[in-house]
């Protein structure tokens, strides 16, 4: 069993779309990134990463690559989830927590697991997402951006 843990954040910003857990939720601002800068699908990504030892999505898609410029994220994801069953893993379990003042996440949660579930080919009981303030607190409590935690269970297929 392996556990990775994963960590983003993304300063919003005007003229861009608000992409959490590839559902676009309807606010006057975006994340501001590289790719489509959805702060969800990178930590997932890096917990991921992070598990088996590889790094982080730094490193495996750097934002000093134009293939990267405005990448949907999870299609990034599909790509690690694809290189993770090549390496003998299989996907547990994943806890994430998406931690931003506004908006609130409460009526897109249901569909980010059902996108993440979808993409990483495991059930949607395996994948757990919750959102909290930080009661007006820090750059996420004063509405500069919008950060995201997620920590996976990895098991190792090829180690039994």
């Amino acid at each position: 069993m392996k556990i990775g843990i994963g960590y983003d954040v993304h300063a919003l910003a005007s003229n861009r779309k608000l992409i959490i857990g590839g559902v676009q939720i309807p606010y006057e601002m975006g994340l501001y990134g590289h790719s489509d800068a959805d702060v969800l699908v990178h930590a997932v990504m890096d917990s991921l990463l992070g598990a088996m030892g590889q790094g982080d999505i730094g490193k495996m898609f750097p934002d000093t690559d134009d293939k990267y410029k405005d990448a949907d994220s999870r299609e990034l994801l599909r790509q690690i989830v694809k290189y993770m069953k090549n390496s003998g893993f299989k996907l547990c379990n994943l806890d994430a927590v998406i931690i931003a003042q506004k908006p609130k996440m409460s009526l897109f949660i249901e569909e980010m697991r059902k996108n993440l579930a979808c993409d990483m080919e495991t059930e949607v009981s395996n994948i757990n997402i919750k959102a909290t303030t930080t009661e007006k607190l820090g750059f996420e409590g004063r509405g500069e951006g919008i950060a995201a935690q997620a920590v996976c269970l990895l098991e190792n297929k090829e180690k039994h």
